[in-house]
């Protein structure tokens, strides 16, 4: 049987349009660009750039634009900040650009990790960088150590740039010339004079939260207090951080100073900023501005926050992690200490045939029997209480005692030290003396035998000022040291002031104010010393205390 021949059907080829063709051909052509300021210039500079790549990508016939990417004032040393550089890497990854112009490698990046990091993913995603200015094509791997290279150097400009503007502020520091940042300073707006002037009812905010703080409240409980009270912060948010007010009643701007360079950064390519702790000098200008707060009451408010911090450490096996947590629940905690170990006491509540009654215990003792304090006995709150009210009535009824004493102490500042019989003037003047017939004394030595012959003036004269020298710095000292001393009694004073002439009820916060510490001598007696330096050795009222030791 013969089949018959099949027929060959030949399909002529689709021919393509010049449009097919010349769509098969183009690629899709990104720009990207970025200026560094936003200032007006830089602006221009960026409306520039904007018109040169659109006109450059729609002149070549080859090419169709995808998008220009632009970021303005952002940094150059992070792309991590210029969204339009990472939206254009999304768009790499998606498909959607064949190919990338941009200016040159510090435009593109001035960090030379990332430099390497994205060129080398846009390689393996077929994606070309073309740089113009320094004539390089990314996607070739030759290209690499070249564009390592121009990192580098970009990325030296930038440190070299970052340390010119890190030498003029610190110059302009030494110079007294201070700047303030006033978008998150509570209290204080920039004044006509270029100074923070104080806006009254942020201030009195300001008030509030120091005299709470050295009252004896902890920092939450004064967030509760603002929050509940609707009171809003400089940003005008009412919620409030913890961390935000320990910046409150750190911020030495509230007595008026200003401490510049607290902070830095550590590089100019991380921009991590870190806390200055002797790394750099810090510059700090006194008596800046109007105060919100006195000093004393500044100062008051840092030894109260390193008074926490030592009450806060508890024993090892009360507080495994080594910190404790302050309370100011009790104003007796941390206050009141073993007489016999010098540990702090305890609030425990004792439960009796079901009644319940507070005492103080000493933590050796509930933490480790009688191993390390064998005799510190267990006082009930209540006849504690009595005898230390008993105690602050005593100080109250020594208020003009205690006036007398602030003026004492003031009077020292023109007075001579105890144990010096010049005062800090006699020793300037007697230097000054010294020093002239020094002078002197050198202007009439003519020779090597007049100068054998004064020898022993040289000496004597050398020996006496080496001798007033010390003296001097040993009065500075001590000065240094009353100080503290005479701000606690002006702080004291001030809290006496505002209290009543007889506390009849147990008052924490005067108590916390006027006391600094409570030691137990005994069942039986307490010394107090007020803040004031003032000791008083009271009775505990045994036929009142039920606590047995």
């Amino acid at each position: 049987m013969t089949t018959a021949p099949s027929k060959l059907i030949v399909i002529p080829p689709v021919k393509e349009t010049a449009q097919s063709q010349a769509a098969k051909k183009q690629l899709r052509v990104a720009a990207y660009c970025r200026v560094s300021t936003d200032d007006e210039e830089q602006l221009t500079s960026y409306e520039a750039q904007k018109g040169y790549y659109t006109e450059k990508i729609k002149e070549n016939p080859d090419w169709i634009m995808a998008d220009v990417f632009a970021d303005e004032g952002k940094t150059g040393t992070s792309v991590k900040s210029r969204k339009d550089f990472q939206r254009m890497i999304r768009q790499c990854r998606r498909g959607k650009i064949d190919l990338i112009l941009t200016k040159s490698l510090s435009r593109f990046a001035r960090n030379t990790l990332d430099t390497i990091e994205y060129t080398r993913e846009l390689r393996q995603l077929g994606i070309p960088v073309i740089f113009e200015k320094e004539n390089l094509n990314s996607i070739s791997w030759e290209s690499e150590f070249l564009l390592t290279l121009y990192g580098a150097f970009a990325q030296s400009e930038s440190e070299s740039t970052s340390k010119n503007v890190i030498w003029g502020k610190q110059q302009a520091m030494k110079e007294g010339r201070v700047v303030i940042q006033y978008k998150h300073l509570l209290g204080y707006i920039r004044g006509e004079n270029g100074k923070p002037e104080i806006v009254p009812e942020q201030a009195e905010i300001i008030r509030f939260i120091f005299k709470r703080y050295l009252a004896g409240d902890t920092l939450r409980a004064i967030k509760a207090q603002l929050e509940a009270e609707q009171i809003p912060y400089a940003t005008g948010e009412v919620s409030w951080n913890i961390s935000t007010l320990q910046s409150i009643l750190q911020n030495e701007k509230y007595c008026g100073d200003v401490i510049m360079q607290k902070t830095f950064r550590k590089d100019c390519i991380s921009k991590k900023t870190v806390v200055n702790t002797g790394q750099l000098p810090k510059y700090w200008t006194q008596n800046h501005h109007e105060a919100i707060i006195s000093r004393e009451m500044f100062d008051a408010a840092q030894e109260e926050t390193l008074r926490r911090k030592a009450v806060a450490a508890g024993t090892k096996k009360s507080a495994p992690t080594g910190l404790g947590k302050y309370s100011s629940k009790h104003a007796l905690t941390g206050l009141l200490i073993c007489g016999e170990c010098g540990t702090p006491y305890r609030r425990v509540v004792w439960t009796q045939k079901g009644m319940k009654r507070p005492v103080w215990r000493c933590v050796n003792r509930i933490d480790h029997g009688r191993t390390y304090c064998k005799r510190s006995p267990t006082l009930d709150e209540k006849s504690l209480q009595q005898a230390a009210l008993a105690a602050v009535n005593i100080l109250m009824s020594r208020k003009d005692v205690l006036a007398d004493g602030v003026a004492s102490e003031m009077a020292q500042e023109l007075a001579p030290v105890p144990g010096e019989v010049m005062s800090l003037g006699d020793i300037e003047r007697a230097i000054g003396d010294l020093s002239k017939r020094f002078d002197s004394l050198m202007n009439e030595t003519d020779g090597e035998e007049s100068i054998q012959r004064n020898m022993d003036q040289f000496r004597d004269i050398s020996e006496q000022l080496a001798a007033l020298k010390e003296r001097k710095a040993h009065v500075l000292g001590l000065r240094a040291e009353n100080d503290l001393l005479t701000r606690r009694l002006e702080w004291a004073e001030q809290v006496m002031a505002e209290a009543p002439a007889e506390v009849t009820e147990w008052n924490e916060s005067i108590v916390h104010q006027l006391v600094g510490e409570v030691k137990v001598l005994s069942k039986d007696e307490i010394e107090i010393t007020f803040k004031n330096g003032t000791k008083i050795v009271q009775t505990i009222f045994v036929e009142r205390q039920k606590a047995a030791s």
